[in-house]
């Protein structure tokens, strides 16, 4: 990534209904099992995401984000198909934000799907530019280098996640 650019592929707004998704779809090399581990086991997660604690088959984990160590906050587990498909609601300063990431294995790796289901006002100027960061760290920790810590680049993204007309 070049200063202040971000290279790799836009997410999409998308109307859904009477409401909006914003949609990230990535395709790695990996197999569904390595690309189901890094979003699911902690140690994994902690390269990329951050950490979680506690039983799944309770349905909530708490979760320690990188980037506020010390806020932790309970995610809950709506769906759980191992490796297929992980519906979660990620607790948020601006409301519960409902998750969602499909896994298909496709010949020469995986493709994830990733939705955020947006609440309204319906503004994914911020939070578009936050999961393509994260999703550009996941890439970077499935490649074996150094996730980047420099948000800088991602902020302007912002117009790029407006309501389609």
């Amino acid at each position: 990534m070049s200063e202040k650019s971000v290279a790799s592929p836009l997410g999409a707004v998308v109307r859904e209904g009477d409401g909006y998704r914003l949609e990230f779809v990535r395709t790695f090399p990996d197999p569904i099992e390595r690309i189901w581990a890094a979003l699911t086991d902690s140690t994994e997660l902690q390269g990329w995401y951050g950490t979680w604690q506690g039983d799944p088959s309770t349905g909530s984990i708490e979760v320690t984000f990188c980037e506020a160590p010390g806020d932790p906050g309970i995610v809950q587990i709506l769906e759980c198909d191992a490796p297929r498909r992980l519906g979660i609601v990620v607790p948020s300063p601006d409301g519960d934000w409902p998750l969602s990431v499909d896994l298909e294995a496709i010949v020469g790796g995986t493709q994830l799907t990733f939705v955020h289901r947006l609440a309204e006002p319906y503004d994914a100027t911020s939070s578009g530019p936050g999961w393509h960061y994260y999703m550009d760290r996941l890439n970077a920790h499935l490649e074996g280098s150094e996730p980047t810590e420099d948000w800088s680049a991602y902020e302007l993204l912002g117009p790029q996640y407006a309501l389609p007309e």
